[in-house]
């Protein structure tokens, strides 16, 4: 019974392990201008662990968890409306370990496969028009208002009847405003977004009703961009919310959690770039107090101009 008491939870703290990860991300310049027609692709990994705080009900003590998260994805820049777009797609790999007592006895559970798929759209209404490269490299600095959604999509690996899964079942949407500000060699950013979880019907043993209140998060960024182009990010973000229910049982506690980080991105080359991350957890009420690293790779290039355009 104190095996299966884990089992539960533990399923609990890897089904929501890896969004909750996901949604402690701290992505400074997300909504900085490009021209139309750039491509991206990236390769990243990434690595968070951390304790994992349970309510004061629940018996389970020294629970920790160690999360890893090797993504790749492509983003391409488009006009809409005469406004600068973006659209992205990250495919994930995970794999993660809980750990914890039940009851003073020690146990662990292991998980690894694919995660679910996220796609995001963003339109820059303010500040960044649809230009070409060579009308890019002419155009002053401004500030930028601009809106995003992401999409997460239940692709990952997922099994009814049993607990522990990467994949999450249900869909689940992010509607986002950004403002960057110019000043001088800075750029100072700002988020505030909500996940909005669908409920996901087929939970453990395969015929619960898993529910989740919205998740509100808000970031702030303040980067600074060096000669050579390389550029430093200071990061915070907040998110809050995110009270889980199982059928008809009690609520979780709500979330009240902020997170400090830094980002480096330096150039290899005109067409590739390298990039380093970390955060630590400032506060956390429940749910995952994590510390992440990550490490990214990127390559970019332009659309060839069409003949006589």
């Amino acid at each position: 019974m104190r095996a299966r008491t884990f089992a539960v939870l533990a399923g609990l703290v890897l089904v929501a392990g890896i969004p909750a990860a996901r949604a402690q991300e701290l992505e400074p310049r997300a909504y900085s201008p490009s021209p139309v027609g750039t491509n991206f692709v990236a390769v990243a990994v990434g690595a968070s662990s951390g304790d994992v705080l349970f309510d004061p009900s629940v018996p389970i003590t020294d629970a920790s968890a160690s999360i890893g998260l090797a993504t790749v994805g492509y983003g391409r820049t488009f006009g809409l409306w005469g406004r600068q777009g973006l659209v992205t797609i990250g495919i994930p790999y995970a794999w993660g370990t809980v750990e914890g007592k039940v009851y003073e006895e020690a146990q662990e559970v292991r998980r690894s496969g694919l995660a679910d798929v996220r796609i995001r759209t963003s339109l820059n209404l303010v500040g960044s028009k649809a230009m070409s490269v060579e009308e890019f490299r002419k155009a002053p600095r401004s500030t930028i208002v601009g809106v995003s959604l992401t999409v997460q999509f239940p692709t990952g690996e997922y099994d009814r009847t049993k607990l522990i899964n990467l994949g999450t079942d249900r869909f689940a949407v992010k509607p986002e405003v950004g403002v960057s500000v110019p000043v001088g060699r800075w750029s100072l950013d700002a988020y505030a977004g909500a996940w909005f979880f669908q409920d996901a019907d087929e939970f453990y043993p395969g015929n619960a009703t898993r529910s989740q209140d919205p998740l509100f998060s808000v970031q702030g960024h303040a980067s600074l961009t060096f000669r050579n182009g390389a550029w430093l990010a200071f990061d915070a973000t907040w998110y809050g919310g995110g009270e889980t229910t199982v059928d008809s049982g009690p609520p979780s506690t709500r979330q009240s959690n902020s997170r400090l980080g830094a980002t480096f991105s330096f150039p290899l080359t005109r067409a590739q770039s390298l990039k380093f991350a970390a955060s630590t957890g400032a506060s956390a009420r429940t749910g995952n107090d994590f510390d992440t690293a990550l490490l990214g790779w990127q390559v970019r290039w332009f659309d060839r101009p069409r003949p006589g355009a």
